[in-house]
């Protein structure tokens, strides 16, 4: 930027820069509040204790929202400036000139250097009122003589104020002031909240009086420590019942083999993790739980095929060592080739770009990395464990003599049904008619619109936002109003705690209003509500549900003041400017926000389509005073004069500060016009100019009035002209491609302002290239979906073409991969129909958890199909060896199956993460059951012709 400031032009003024990030975002907000004290004085106080917590360790950045900042208003009277042959200019000028105070040397005294510095700061009111301005007929004027000094609040229109809901012991409406913390990249959030909140309590009595109170209006290290002791927690319940299971299925020796292996892949893993720099957050534990139901797979595989080698007749003498160690080369080479094939599954999905890429990368990474040393795991730890763990109990007779019991039912069944699809053609076509019906119907539910898409989920939160927007030039007032109406209904809400109001000034804002920038949000007709709710455990309904059920009210409410409002949830994931963005483009802005505003009326009249709202300005009147150059330029008075004349009557100008040591903010000196002054522009124009003849020349003398249009906003999109129209999407679908898909042909009709051109041009992935067209693009949760959805379709097709790569370098055989994924798309037969059942959408986790199940299913049949070459090299016929290998290795298939179901099932009713679970543990059920049959009777069928 810094390189390019010369094309600025001449005048302008140069940019302000402020980088943005997610670490930028407050993790902590406090509200302070008091019946007794003032805007003024509680903000002195919360100042002091901001004044504290900057000084603690990791606090990036605090900031103070609401009250009334202590200022020297220096109101100057028109008249009497006029009757003194003053002006405004030489009032700040004077003060600025003798507000000082500067280093001017030493006096080389004896025996030591004295410094010197000549003092003339203001530290009261009274030092500002008896500066002396002129002489006038020989006697000393003074700034009292013609302007009031006052020493008090500022007179800013924003104002922050908090009330409580009805459940809460705490009544009445408090003026406040709200103290918020962001902490430094990498700090643990958990630890440094609770240091401040440490901090301001020990800072009751002795900075924060009796008198003042305070609620914890945010808290994001709470937050995260919640979720990650909850998710510490799943981990944990997760590793045991997988231990529980294999203590089942196998015997409880055998499962401390496997409860083993499990603790030590996790604490490699986590290493990992240190190492690459993933803190533990939210991700990284969903990644480690996500991988607990894979790491298995190895350890389980290996101790299964030792156990079954031990209790082998021919193996009855043989040394233990000997029988592990030929136990683990059966299985080693397929588990090193499943275990790359489960790798090369999820890998690619770390390769994701955009606003999804960073938030999802740990579950590749860490999954992957946990795999690598699962695998090292079942090469080292599980021989050894197995070595001493089982041969001892081998020889005490306490393990599961599984190959001397009897086939139980299900395999006699197996064996029963399994035999005429082997040997009767017709019964396999039949059956792969049946299977394709089946596939068929399962991916049909989405066209159907049985199985709902959507990016992510709504997630469960503890608060969410009422962003108010009335029409430009609304006075602070008539917000007020609208934001005292919204708020008094909110406190009806049985689950709301409390409600803090901000009007003309924006809440701390978070990773929502990061991206919607609503920490830009300060002009009178904005107004912002920051609602907080009771604990998820307190209260039956999600906030989803909370807010829907709350914004018809709130916009009827503001509909009567003829504004626009958005009742916003923290989004579980990368937020965008609304959940449905239409980018208006065009040749002309006028007639941009004419297409806009049709699309606008569009949008609020179609059923599911809710809190729309648009970028461009309403109108607003301007009173522009044009200055007369020649009568100006020949009384000696310069334009610029006039216009820093005009601004300080009205805006008012900062003069310098004021030096008061007790204060923990700067105290400014301010001049401008008094405020009932201020309501027309009789006083501004009545304000007299020193000419070079020495004659006085009023405003009104030097300048023309015109009332006019303001001129709009301009918004640019890569370069770009752009109007933004904005909505939400609500209903059953909650998917703005649905919206689109409803909406699309009625854009169609859309009047255009040029008649050459008949309709409007609709674009779904890039902004329009001929900039004299009239079109728009559909933006918003629809390009972040597009995008995700893209790279995880990409990432899958990489995963097909590397499992295909790797077992053809395995096999040898160009035909065997396509048996080996055959899993793959029998698993959409259980996800889908899940999803159907349990109603959740099919989200991008849903997506991830598709792709990582791959590679999942692949493993079991690279399991299966390498047992039956196995018992084809050891000579049994075609027909026994596909089916005795459904036999022999589904119970392996079984247990690395339910390992995923059980390890799984701990985050199958988190809102986020809830379809990843499901389509682990649904994909694997039917994969599992489908495969066991599928890929012997294929595997049959192709080598039977070979053969």
């Amino acid at each position: 930027m810094t390189s390019n400031l010369d094309w600025l032009p001449k005048g302008a003024i140069p940019p302000l820069i402020k980088p943005r990030s997610i670490d930028d975002v407050p993790v902590l907000a406090l509200t302070f509040y008091s019946e007794n004290k003032n805007p003024m004085e509680l903000r002195k106080v919360v100042s002091k204790v901001r004044r504290e917590i900057s000084s603690i360790p990791n606090v990036s950045e605090t900031n103070l929202i609401g009250g009334k900042k202590r200022q020297f208003q220096i109101h100057f009277d028109e008249e009497k400036l006029k009757s003194r042959l003053l002006s405004p200019l030489e009032i700040l000028h004077l003060v600025q000139a003798a507000n000082v105070r500067i280093p001017a040397g030493v006096m080389e005294s004896a025996p030591l250097l004295t410094q010197v510095e000549p003092n003339a700061f203001f530290n009261s009111k009274e030092d500002l009122e008896n500066l002396v301005i002129g002489i006038s007929n020989g006697e000393s004027v003074y700034l009292k003589n013609i302007a009031q000094v006052k020493d008090g609040p500022d007179e800013e229109d924003s104002a922050v104020n908090i009330r409580f809901g009805t459940t809460v012991q705490e009544k009445g409406i408090h003026d406040a002031v709200t103290l918020s913390v962001s902490k430094r990249k990498g700090t643990n959030a958990s630890q440094l909240c609770e240091t401040i909140l440490h901090r301001v309590e020990s800072l009751k009595d002795m900075v924060i009086p009796e008198e003042v109170s305070f609620k914890v209006t945010r808290n994001y290290g709470e937050t995260a420590s919640e979720k990650s002791n909850e998710l510490l927690y799943h981990t944990l319940i997760a590793v045991v019942s997988v231990s529980i299971l294999i203590a089942v299925s196998l015997g409880l020796y055998e499962s401390a083999i496997v409860a083993v292996a499990i603790p030590v892949t996790l604490a490699l893993t986590l290493a990992t993790f240190f190492f690459l720099g993933f803190t533990l957050n939210r991700i990284t534990l969903f990644a480690l739980i996500f991988s607990i139901g894979i790491l298995v797979d190895d350890p389980i595989v290996g101790v299964e095929n030792i156990i079954r080698h031990l209790h082998m007749k021919p193996n009855k003498d043989r040394p233990i060592l000997d029988v592990t160690i030929e136990a683990v080369l059966e299985v080693g080479k397929p588990l090193i080739l499943a275990t790359f094939a489960v790798i090369a599954s999820i890998l690619p999905m770390a390769f994701v770009r955009g606003l999804m890429g960073p938030y999802m990368r740990p579950i590749p990474i860490g999954s992957s990395t946990a795999m690598v040393l699962s695998m090292i795991v079942s090469f080292i730890i599980t021989p050894w464990a197995s070595y001493h763990i089982l041969g001892w109990a081998a020889k005490k007779s306490r393990t599961k003599n599984h190959e001397a019991d009897k086939e139980d039912f299900l395999t006699r069944f197996y064996r029963w049904y399994m035999q005429p699809l082997i040997y009767h053609s017709g019964a396999r076509w039949i059956f792969l008619i049946c299977l394709t019906l089946l596939l068929a119907g399962a991916v049909s539910l989405v066209p159907f619109k049985k199985v709902w898409l959507k990016m992510l989920p709504f997630d469960n939160k503890n608060e969410f936002q009422v962003i108010v927007n009335l029409p430009e030039g609304t006075p602070v007032q008539k917000t007020r109003s609208v934001m005292e109406e919204i708020a008094v209904y909110l406190q009806t809400v049985p689950e709301v705690t409390d409600i803090e109001m901000h009007i003309a000034s924006s809440a701390p804002y978070n990773f929502n209003g990061l991206v919607r920038h609503y920490f830009l949000r300060n002009r009178p007709h904005q107004g912002d509500l920051q609602v907080n709710l009771c604990g998820k455990s307190l209260r039956k309904r999600q906030s989803h549900e909370i807010a829907d059920s709350v914004r018809p009210r709130i916009q009827a409410i503001v509909r009567k003041a003829n504004g626009h409002v958005q009742v916003a949830e923290v989004p579980p994931g990368p937020p965008v400017l609304s959940t449905l963005v239409v980018e208006t483009y065009g040749p002309t802005l006028d007639g941009q926000i004419q297409v806009a505003k049709e699309i606008e009326k569009l949008l609020s009249s179609t059923e599911g389509i809710t809190d729309v709202d648009t970028y461009f300005q309403s109108d607003e009147n301007l009173i522009r005073f044009n200055v007369n150059i020649e009568k100006a330029s020949l009384n000696g008075i310069d334009a610029a004069t006039i216009a820093r004349t005009i601004k300080a009557a009205l805006s008012g100008e900062v003069a310098d500060l004021a030096r008061i040591q007790e204060e923990c903010e700067p105290v400014e000196i301010i001049l401008r016009l008094p405020k009932n002054k201020r309501a027309d522009d009789s006083a501004l124009l009545n304000i007299h100019l020193l000419s070079r003849f020495g004659n006085l020349i009023p405003l009104k003398d030097l300048v023309s009035k015109k009332i006019q249009r303001a001129d709009r906003a301009i918004y640019h999109k890569n370069l770009r002209p752009v109007t933004y129209v904005i909505a939400d999407v609500t209903g059953e679908f909650g998917n703005p491609v649905y919206a689109i898909m409803k909406l699309q042909k009625k854009l169609d009709n859309i009047s255009l302002p040029s008649g050459k051109q008949k309709k409007l041009v609709q674009y779904y992935t890039n902004q329009p290239s001929n900039s004299e067209e009239w079109a728009v693009k559909w933006d918003g949760e629809w390009h972040i979906t597009y995008e995700v959805f893209r790279d995880l379709g990409i990432a899958f097709g990489m995963v097909l073409i590397l499992i295909y790569i790797l077992v053809v370098g395995w096999f040898q055989s160009f035909k065997i991969p396509l048996i080996v994924m055959l899993p793959i798309p029998l698993s959409l037969a259980g996800i889908l129909p899940a999803h159907w059942m349990t109603g959740i959408f099919f989200t991008a986790t849903s997506m991830i958890g598709l792709i990582a199940g791959a590679g999942i299913v692949v493993r079991n049949a690279i399991i299966l199909v390498d047992f039956i070459e196995l018992r084809l090299n050891q000579g049994m016929a075609l027909e026994e060896a596909v089916i005795d290998a459904g036999v022999k290795r589904f119970r392996p298939m079984l247990l690395t199956a339910s390992a995923v179901v059980v390890g799984s099932s701990v985050i199958l009713f988190d809102p986020i993460f809830q379809g990843l679970a499901l389509s682990l543990m649904a994909g694997e059920i039917a994969s599992t059951l489908l495969s066991r049959t599928a890929v012997p009777v294929i595997y049959y069928m192709m080598m039977k012709k070979k053969k």
